[in-house]
């Protein structure tokens, strides 16, 4: 019982914050999409991100402002952005390369920067394999050594169906600040095809675990594969992990978007001196829900990888809308998760919202809130770039994202205020209450209505699937409103259950505990 009230202490926390987080327009140059960023823990005001093709961007007043360049490098800049920053303050700036026009991707350069990001040297490479395309890849370093990992894919001919050709995941690494890199190894035992979808192997994220472990994980198959090294990358796990299955895959459609995956995160909790310590986790989206529900999931482990939790539902929304293009971090100050993605669950159209994610407790429960001042309407015409991004720190939390408007691309963060957290739906007097929490046989729903209007309540078991209604779609008067609920009358089985009030056309949700 003890467990339930420290969840229920974190429930109510939950209940009375709100939320306002002052979005910081980056950039409009260059058609901008597919950002990333970095900040500096020992620094937390220097901050660098970057967007396809060759957009660079960095600040030193925490996100506030921010300045901007174009990368250059004799081996080519071609996208795909990804920073790291190591013990000394020096950014890592990872992207794609086609060497003189050469027609294929050829290789992973590393550009290195000393000032913040200001100025970068022209960078080292590797993955240079013929005509071989080297794509999507991601990158950790363990800060008790500011060694450099690095996974992507390889494929033999980037887009075609022939079964000769075939997509592997390789790894290498560098031991002397980017300036050299190790000859690549393919880590994937399976292999597969090089259309660049399902049945591709893609989404290889390393992350570092805290005795500098490298685990990593990715998508293809239409399963989740996971692979770790405990001896610095010099051997892998006889037999890569299958994890879970990926319902309808990672390349799926979101209507009004020019393209969308589901390909994984992998972050390890490897500094915190929380309870959850050592935790992997897993990110994705998919639609095993659906072509009109796309989802944000995620699995733990706690034993560095052995075995993994069942898939977790991280948006706490009604089934039927779509949540995409996510990424998640872990504050390595306090354990604290956070998730950002695109999401609809406001609207019939394909209006979109920047959403995020917290939990505070090891991935058992998650809040989530809306970041994005305005919503947006995507083009389906228009690449918008394949994953948003976010830095954390000691509570300094930025996300990034590309937007739409007026047909013009553009780059965002947001200052997210942590101790300001909640549903900017509801004012504080309209918020929503049931009590007992938890609750055994019975519980009461509580709330307000200013005026006449339809209300409908309804409760989600963990997966997103509809566990009882308790008000359907009924005009009620304004003023205060009890409800008695009855577990014994929808025969729920003890467990986290999401509780999501709607009041004309406001929504919100609040997670509730049923114990025996």
């Amino acid at each position: 019982m003890m467990r339930y009230l420290f969840l229920y202490l974190g429930f109510m926390i939950s209940v009375c914050i709100s939320a306002q987080h002052t979005n910081i327009l980056i950039s409009t140059t260059n058609d901008p999409n597919e950002p990333a960023i970095m900040l500096d823990p020992l620094n937390t005001n220097r901050m660098v991100a970057g967007s396809n093709i060759d957009n660079v961007y960095y600040s030193t007043d925490a996100g506030q402002t921010w300045l901007e360049i174009v990368q250059t490098s004799t081996f080519g800049v071609w996208g795909d952005p990804v920073f790291v920053v190591d013990t000394a303050g020096d950014f890592y700036h990872f992207h794609l390369s086609n060497t003189g026009g050469s027609g294929w991707i050829d290789r992973i350069v590393c550009q290195k920067s000393t000032d913040g990001g200001a100025t970068w040297n022209n960078g080292s490479f590797t993955g240079l394999n013929g005509s071989a395309d080297q794509d999507k890849h991601w990158v950790a370093i363990d800060r008790n050594t500011n060694v450099l990992y690095v996974t992507w894919t390889q494929f033999d001919n980037y887009g075609t169906s022939d079964p000769q050709d075939s997509s592997v995941i390789l790894f290498s690494k560098s031991t002397d600040a980017g300036a050299s890199w190790a000859t690549p190894i393919t880590i994937s035992d399976r292999a597969g095809d090089c259309v660049d979808s399902d049945e591709t192997m893609e989404g290889a994220v390393p992350t570092i675990g805290p005795n500098g472990e490298i685990y990593v994980s990715w998508i293809g198959h239409d399963t989740l594969f996971f692979d770790k090294s405990t001896d610095g990358g010099v051997t892998w796990l006889p037999n890569d992990l299958a994890i879970t299955t990926i319902p309808g895959g990672w390349d799926y459609n979101i209507p009004g978007l020019y393209r969308c995956n589901g390909l994984p995160i992998t972050i390890c909790d490897t500094l915190s001196t929380s309870a959850y310590n050592g935790n992997i986790y897993i990110n994705w989206t998919d639609q095993r829900n659906g072509p009109t529900d796309t989802d944000v999931w995620m699995v733990r482990s706690t034993d560095g990888g052995s075995s993994w939790s069942s898939p977790i539902r991280v948006n706490d929304d009604s089934p039927g809308k779509h949540q995409f293009l996510t990424w998640m971090t872990v504050d390595q100050a306090n354990g604290n998760l956070y998730f950002v993605f695109y999401d609809r669950r406001n609207y019939i159209n394909n209006l979109t919202d920047v959403y995020m994610a917290r939990s505070t407790d090891g991935g058992n429960t998650f809040e989530n809130f809306r970041i994005s001042e305005s919503p947006f309407m995507p083009s389906g015409a228009v690449f918008f770039g394949d994953y948003t991004n976010l830095a954390a720190y000691n509570d300094v939390i930025r996300p990034i994202w590309a937007r739409m408007d007026g047909g013009a691309l553009s780059i965002y963060t947001a200052l997210v205020d942590p101790q300001v957290l909640g549903d900017e739906n509801f004012e504080e007097e309209d918020q929503v209450f049931n009590y007992p929490n938890p609750f055994a046989q019975e519980t009461f729903f509580s709330f307000k209505l200013k005026y006449k209007m339809k209300v409908t309540a309804v409760l989600y078991d963990p997966l997103g699937r509809l566990a009882a209604t308790i008000i359907d779609n009924q005009e009620m008067d304004f003023g205060h409103h009890v409800i008695e609920f009855k577990a014994a009358d929808y025969h729920l089985e003890p467990g986290i259950y999401t509780y999501v009030l709607t009041k004309g056309s406001n929504s919100i949700s609040r997670k509730i505990l049923h114990v025996n």
